[in-house]
Formats: structure tokens, sequence, C-alpha cells
């Protein structure tokens, strides 16, 4: 606040801060440069301007001489044993205060020194932008009138004040700055989670952590300790990149393999894997649409970006129908012929709003109307279904279950209603990339015309067995879904009991009703700063104007007293900022179907008492602080056997920390051989493993 006090007594003469909010200064001020991590958005942007910027340069190069030494080695030696200083063996700069503020301080110039490179501003430009200190000078220097350009295109109207030709930089600023003024520029925190403590991460600021609580590695399978195994073991033998595109040297085993684990998985004949799953929806919707003759889309109100922008990209027709609204969906299809080539495309799990769609009734519409089916289950593999496959699965539960790992299709199930399955890696399965899976020769068809596949480097051979490692562990462990659904249930009933608005739906997702930007913002950033937690608001165009929320995303390994904590922090700040509550939302008629009247505030969950073990008394307990989570042995003996033909047979441990055999001060200059010697279990990470499970069920 100081700093923001300091600001405001130079609002009167400095353009930019005269007419730019105090809200938005505060978040300048607080969030760290994207480009230059040791500088603040604020202290960027302040490199362009003509008074600020050569003050900068000037005062960093201050502060770097301040830290300056002459001294010699021999000379630090001396004065270490004046000052009865041990320097231990494995010193570092962190440890010496001076020596890393010395360092942190060349940092910053030299952040500040290219932030500011290539961006000085004239004096023409600077007065023109209203700045007082450079419009005098200017004024004194004008020459005579020259006759009036030629008129140009609104298009090009900006134009640089020596060269004449366009100001893309000008071009670039004002783009941002429409942003800025409707609330919708995306601020991106430096948040960097731990392997060894999730779900906490540290900021910038390698000592500051805090509680993340909207991830989408909804099981925190990041850092499993199988899949840290298997791509530990995968680096050692193929290295790093794939080397190509599928096409030419990036084809290889744990590729096919991955695809045939996730073909499996939603028992189709067969999978594709993309870089990620916007790339999948967008190649594989734009290449079915431009090549099916006189083909028609009909589009979700709610779908995602990629999927939208593989319609537009196809050529195709689009027809949008309101969200899960199956009547306006059935009068958009008969004003169609039914043997004109159609598309339903729509999700399983919606994101931002938590709704799940009418899968099985969309599926009805589509036979009757001669229409392909395709569903994005992005948000939803594993965390539905006895084997994490999707609410499409999930829906025929016991069947499923029952069928275990077969390959097989169940006649007349939902999830083979389906005829185009998407999801992704980069989520409840920790990875990156994500694929399509359906018949063969829908496959080999896309794999043969979709440029976003073929012209693209395939995935890393580590990534794809860490991908595979996980989902076959997933599919063989039911116990982490379980218990994210309980920790999901226990949060939004605390929520609720003091109404905080949560928008109602049946699944994992958790939005928090804001429903202003700026509040939002605001919001997020009190959280993070005052209680450590880490929440990421969600403005338009996300979700609409007036829906702003926060997005809370609630994992298995989440602790009783994180989530007390969670719960206590949203009320504190909601309170601070005197943000709508239930009952003011009532007041007003409701808003994203919170506090609506005639609607219910809390809607059933897809996971039924049954699934979750209530019946049973299995149901797994929440994790208190300093407790282990748990890994299943049954789980890990399913994800190595994957593997035996590649990697070789392992067994044992889980090894899934790794350390070098080599003592660090031999490192140099010899190069380093990773995983040659793995950690002690017990001290990498104490996992209790219980026993293998004959089935699925927890």
């Amino acid at each position: 606040m100081d700093k923001l006090s300091t600001l405001s007594r130079f609002k009167a003469s400095c353009p930019f801060l005269g007419r730019t909010k105090t809200s938005t200064l505060r978040n300048l001020c607080t969030s760290t440069s994207a480009r230059f991590p040791s500088i603040s958005l604020l202290t960027e942007r302040a490199t362009n301007c003509p008074v600020m910027g050569p003050a900068l340069t000037v005062r960093s190069k201050e502060i770097v001489a301040g830290y300056a030494s002459m001294a010699a080695n021999s000379d630090i030696d001396q004065i270490h044993r004046e000052k009865g200083v041990n320097v231990p063996a494995d010193a570092n700069v962190e440890m010496c205060p001076h020596a890393s503020a010395a360092r942190a301080a060349a940092r910053m110039a030299d952040e500040l020194a290219h932030a500011a490179k290539g961006k000085e501003i004239s004096s023409k430009a600077a007065a023109a932008a209203g700045c007082p200190f450079h419009k005098a000078a200017l004024e004194n220097t004008v020459k005579a009138a020259t006759p009036a350009p030629h008129p140009v295109p609104a298009a090009t109207a900006s134009t640089s004040a020596h060269t004449g030709v366009y100001d893309y930089e000008a071009f670039y600023n004002n783009e941002l700055e429409k942003k800025h003024k409707d609330k919708s520029y995306r601020y991106f925190n430096n948040i960097n989670r731990l392997a060894n403590k999730f779900p906490v991460a540290h900021t910038a600021k390698i000592e500051d952590e805090v509680q993340v609580w909207c991830s989408n590695d909804y099981l925190g399978m990041g850092n499993n300790p199988i899949v840290l195994e298997t791509m530990h073991r995968t680096l050692d033998r193929y290295g790093h990149g794939a080397g190509g595109t599928r096409n030419i040297a990036g084809n290889g085993a744990l590729h096919l393999g991955l695809e045939r684990e996730l073909a499996t998985l939603h028992r189709k004949d067969a999978a594709l894997v993309f870089s990620s799953c916007y790339v999948a929806n967008d190649a594989t919707l734009s290449t079915l649409g431009s090549k099916l003759p006189g083909c028609v889309m009909f589009s979700d109100q709610s779908n995602h970006a990629s999927m939208i922008q593989g319609m537009r990209h196809s050529g195709a027709k689009r027809v949008i129908f309101k969200h899960n609204d199956l009547e306006d969906l059935e009068n958009k299809l008969k004003a169609y012929p039914k043997e004109t080539p159609k598309i339903i495309a729509f999700e399983s799990v919606y994101s931002m709003c938590g709704s799940i769609g009418p899968i099985s009734e969309i599926c009805d519409l589509a036979k009757k109307y001669g229409a392909l089916t395709f569903l994005d289950e992005v948000h939803a593999v594993g965390l539905y279904g006895p084997r994490g496959a999707g609410v499409a699965e999930h829906l025929d539960y016991e069947a499923q279950l029952a069928a275990g790992d077969s390959p097989d299709p169940i006649p007349g199930s939902v999830m083979d209603r389906i005829d185009i399955i998407t999801g992704t890696l980069g989520k409840a399965y920790g990875a990156v990339g994500g694929y399509i899976a359906g018949s063969d020769d829908f496959i080999d068809m896309i794999r043969s015309y979709a440029p976003g596949f073929i012209f693209t480097t395939s995935l890393p051979p580590a990534t794809v067995a860490g991908a595979q490692a996980g989902i076959a562990y997933q599919k063989s462990y039911l116990g982490d879904r379980q218990l994210k659904q309980v920790n999901v249930r226990e949060t939004k009933r605390r929520f609720a009991e003091l109404d905080i608005p949560v928008v109602p739906g049946p699944s994992h997702i958790l939005p928090v009703l804001v429903g202003d930007a700026a509040l939002a913002k605001a919001a997020s950033d009190k959280l993070l700063y005052d209680h450590s937690i880490y929440v990421q608001a969600i403005n338009y165009p996300t979700v609409a104007v007036g829906e702003e929320r926060l997005r809370i995303t609630v994992t298995q390994r989440h602790t009783v007293e994180q989530i007390n904590k969670l719960v206590s922090a949203v009320d504190q700040v909601f309170t601070d900022l005197n943000i709508n509550r239930i009952k003011d939302w009532k007041a007003v008629g409701g808003r994203a179907t919170v506090g609506v009247p005639g609607k219910e505030d809390v809607v059933e969950p897809i996971w039924t008492k049954t699934q979750l073990g209530e019946e049973t008394g299995t149901t797994p307990k929440t994790l208190k602080d300093g407790e282990k989570d748990i890994v299943d042995l049954q789980g890990v003996y399913v994800a190595r056997s994957r593997f035996d033909h590649l990697l070789g047979p392992i067994s044992g441990p889980l090894r899934s920390s790794y350390q070098s055999a080599t003592p660090a001060s031999a490192l140099v200059p010899k190069t380093m051989k990773t995983g040659t010697k793995p950690l002690d279990f017990a001290q990498a990470r104490d996992i209790p493993v219980p026993p293998p499970k004959l089935s699925a069920v927890a």
C-alpha cells in the first residue's frame, strides 16, 4: 500500500498514472513480469516511459555498484578466517546474503536493460501521449506546417512519427489497452508446483509457498511415484525428444502402446494421440467438416474454444443449440434432411459451470436424425467410471465394472453409442497431450488428412510413457476417484453453510460466483497475498460478462486442514470485498443459475453413495496434515507390467526419485548420467502401499 500511496502523488503529472485505476496499479505492482521475473509488470511498463526509463537504468546500475567487490578469492578466504566463518563444501550463492543480493541486483539490472531495449520513446511520441515533461520542449522545435498527407485507410491509420510506416507497437498497445479496459486482460502468476508437496507450490520467490486450489492435475498424477519412476526409466533408455513427426522418425513403440491403452480404455477400435486436446479437437472437426460433403455441425452453446475453432476452420455450416437443451437441438436437427451429413459436438463435463451433458439423450437424437456424435471427455477422463474412461462409462457403471479391462465394446452402452470420443492426457492424468478414439477407418482417415497431426513433432517418449503409466494405474485403482468426490462434496457443503454462491452442478467442478471482473481479480489476489491460497479468477471471454468466478478444484490429496483454511479464507475475502452471497443473488433474481427462483441451489452428484463405498463402509477418508497419500500396489503392478517388453521387468520399492551416483563436486566438467542410483524409498517418499486388490472396487 505504501507503493500505491507514493504513486498516487504523481497522478496529476503523469498521464499513465492519471488514467489508470488504483486497482489496476495494484495488480501491476503485485504481478511478476512473465518475460522478466525479477521485476513487476509496472516496472516493465515503466521502462517505456521517457522519464522513468532512464531513471530506472541509472538506479539499477547504482544498486549493482553497491554490491560490487574488488576482493580476490584469497582476500575473501582471509576475511572468512578472521571472522570465524566456516564455509561448507556444498556452499552456493544463496547461502551468502551479500552474494545472493548482488546476483539478484545484477539480474534485475540485466532484465531492465532487456525490457528497455528497442523501446526508446521520442519526445514527439511522448508529448502525443500527454507527457507534460516533453510537450513544452517539443512545441519550441515545431517546424512550419507541412502539406497534409494523403488519407490512409482506418486499418492503417496508426503510423510511426519518423518513417510513416504502420506503427505495429502502437497497434499491440491499443489491443492490450482494450483488454485492460474491459477487465479481460489475463494475468499469469508464477506458480511452481512441488513434486514432494502436492498440492503446494512456490511463487517467484522460492521461499514463498502457497496452496494450489485451481490446478487441472485433478488426481496429482503429475507427481505420482509410478509415473515418475516410468518416466525416469524411459528417459534413460530413449532420451528426451521424439526425433520428428509421427511419419518421420517419431513413431515409436511407446506411442503405439499409449494409443492401444486409450483405445482399450474407451473400448474403441483405435485411438490417435495429438500434442494437445485443443489440437485434437481442432484438427479432427476441421478435417471431418471439410471432407464430409455438405456437412452441418451442431454445437452446444457452451462448447470449448478448441471445438468452436475446429468447426470454423472446417468451413462447414455451424448451428448452435442452447446449452444442454434437447428440445432446441431437436428443432434444429429437424430442419435438415436425414441424409445430410451431421455432427453433434458436445462435452460430458463443462469445465466452467460443472454441468454434465445429456449424453444418452443426444445419442437418441443422433440416431433419429442420422448424425455422428462427437463427445469431449477432457474434464472427465480419469475421474468418472469404474476405470476412469469418463462420464459415458459412468452412466453404465455396473456393466462397465463387470467387463473389467476387456477391449471389447458393450453393445448398447452409452460409451458404445458415441462415435467419436476426445480426451486429454494433461488433466486427470497429469501429463500433456490429447487424443481421439473411434473406429479403425475413422482414426486412419484423420491420421491421413489432419494437418494438426501430420505436421507436428511427436510427443517425447518419457511423456508418452508417463501418460500410459498413469492411465494403466487409474484403470486399476478406484480409490483416487472416490476420495476426490468425497472432498468435493465436503467443500461444497461447507460453502453452502456460509452462503457462499457455488454454481450448482453434479460434477467435481466448484465454481464460486463473484459476478464482477474486477472483484474476481481482487478476490484472487487477496487469497494469494493474504492467505497463501492460489485460485485463478475466471473472466470474459471464458465466461459471460457478469458471471465472473473463482474456479476451485479439489483433489483427493487436499487435507482436512487445507480444506478448513480454504473455506475460512474465501469466507473472509467475501466479507472484506463485500461480494454477493446466495441471499444477495436471490434478491436480484439470481445469476448463472445461482439463487434463481424455483431452482435448487444444490444438484445431486453423478457419483452415488454406493459407488463411493458408503453402503459398504469402504469410502476413503480425507487425509490429515502429515498423513501420506495411498499408492495402490495392484495399480503399481499393472502399470509396471505395461513396459516389461521395452524397459524390462521391475519389482520392489518404487523409485520415484533418482540421484546421481557421482558426488556433486565431481560433476564438472563430466556429463551426469541420470537414474543411476535410486534413493531409498523410505527416504525419498514414505508412501504406504496397501495389499493388492483383486478388483477395481475399493
